[in-house]
């Protein structure tokens, strides 16, 4: 186990802490400026990607005007004389005279000259008549009922799911322009951890290599097996190397512990050495009050980004949730998260001048958030129960009955940030 301590010189007091929401609105304005470039993708590549541009029609939808019903296209008063039949995909020949009819299916283009669709079960066929009495409401979809041309259905911003994707290929577009996915990768540091196995012999297991790319690709973030490296060893020349050789590829590094000034954080001499500035370097929060994000600009004059957990593990998923979301957010060219409301089912302390993120379950169905139950800075057991954190703002403490923010975890692989 290595034990090389940071230069005495870089053990220096940590800068006072940044506000909680002050921190949140600051690296989401960095991500921003520095948003990935657009890319035209094929629509089945781009699900969980985000509008680089708004998403308008190609034509009127529908473009033409559309049975919605099976039955029967009449021209003039009945009962009408049978002339033909109309198939969807088909351009029908015009309803030229008075009592005549075709037979419509629903989705049929409506044959220029019909004044009305009779439907098939409230007609009536003899021989090679039709009577019945049509609806006075159309059974036809007219064109520009959902959109007019051109017109913008969404704006840039709007994260591409399978809806976007199925209004896209209606409106008749084959690929759409598209913030690409952020690159990620994990630097673990700390020769205590294990990789395998249970702890033991004063050294404990790693449980943010596993659990914090999985966090990423929720945010939306590309991260392979081989782009997790560690744990590094706690030594300054070996810090540099692996953070240098993860940021060629990546757009954004994280790493966990080593946020502090002890005798072995090597992470803020690292970044020193690389020539990052930090963006924010403290976070006036608990848990996770150690988190930073710098950023760098690479050779190629794009910005990277570095952002620090702390080592505890639910205070590097607090770090997540504060920094890295919104930071992702801007990068994606996505809306700052607005945080929804919940009503306090029980009360929650403050933490002084700090925000508190509490960990809490949602019962959606009537907007009460729950706090948890081991909720330690090095415990996972009550991260593995809740839906989010909720926002105890500073000076303040968190009554039963009251509304507060939550910070909502992304519980599924793609799903909005809300």
């Amino acid at each position: 186990m290595s034990t090389e301590t940071a230069p005495t010189a870089d053990r220096v007091a940590a800068p006072p802490p940044a506000g909680w929401e002050e921190a949140r609105s600051r690296v989401y304005a960095v991500g921003l400026a520095a948003a990935l470039p657009a890319v035209a993708r094929p629509l089945v590549d781009t699900d969980g990607l985000t509008l680089a541009e708004p998403l308008t029609t190609r034509t009127d939808l529908p473009a033409f005007p559309t049975s919605s019903v099976d039955g029967w296209a009449v021209r003039g008063a009945g009962p009408w004389r049978v002339v033909g039949r109309v198939l969807a995909g088909n351009t029908p020949a015009p309803l030229t005279e008075d009592n005549t009819t075709v037979e419509i299916a629903t989705g049929a283009m409506v044959p220029e000259g019909a004044t009305a669709v009779l439907r098939v079960e409230e007609s009536t066929t003899t021989a090679d008549l039709v009577s019945g009495t049509p609806r006075q409401t159309p059974e036809w979809r007219q064109p520009g009922e959902e959109a007019y041309a051109d017109e913008e259905l969404l704006p840039a911003g709007t994260p591409v799911d399978p809806a976007v994707i199925g209004l896209a290929a209606s409106c008749g577009h084959d690929t759409l322009r598209v913030r690409r996915a952020p690159r990620a990768a994990l630097l673990v540091f700390g020769d205590e951890l294990l990789t395998e196995g249970p702890p033991a012999a004063g050294r404990v297991r790693d449980a943010l290599g596993p659990a914090v790319p999985a966090w990423l690709r929720r945010y939306g973030c590309q991260i392979r097996p081989s782009d997790v490296v560690g744990p590094v060893a706690d030594t300054l020349p070996a810090h540099v190397a692996a953070l240098r050789a993860a940021l060629a590829n990546a757009d954004l590094v994280c790493t966990t512990g080593g946020t502090m000034h002890g005798p072995v954080d090597h992470l803020h001499p690292t970044l020193a050495a690389l020539g990052a500035d930090y963006v924010v370097n403290t976070v006036a929060v608990r848990p996770g009050f150690p988190m930073l994000l710098a950023r760098l600009a690479g050779d190629d004059g794009r910005v990277r980004f570095v952002a620090g957990l702390p080592g505890n593990p639910q205070s590097a998923i607090v770090a997540l949730v504060s920094l890295v979301a919104p930071l992702l957010a801007g990068l994606q060219g996505r809306p700052m998260p607005v945080l929804p409301q919940a009503t306090l089912a029980e009360a929650v302390p403050g933490r002084g001048d700090h925000t508190h993120l509490a960990l809490v379950r949602l019962d959606r169905a009537s907007g009460t958030a729950f706090p948890v139950r081991h909720v330690g800075s090095a415990m996972l057991r009550g991260l593995a129960g809740a839906d989010g954190f909720a926002v105890i703002r500073p000076g303040t403490n968190g009554g039963q009955g009251d509304r507060v923010p939550i910070v909502p975890l992304p519980l599924l692989t793609g799903e909005r940030a809300s």
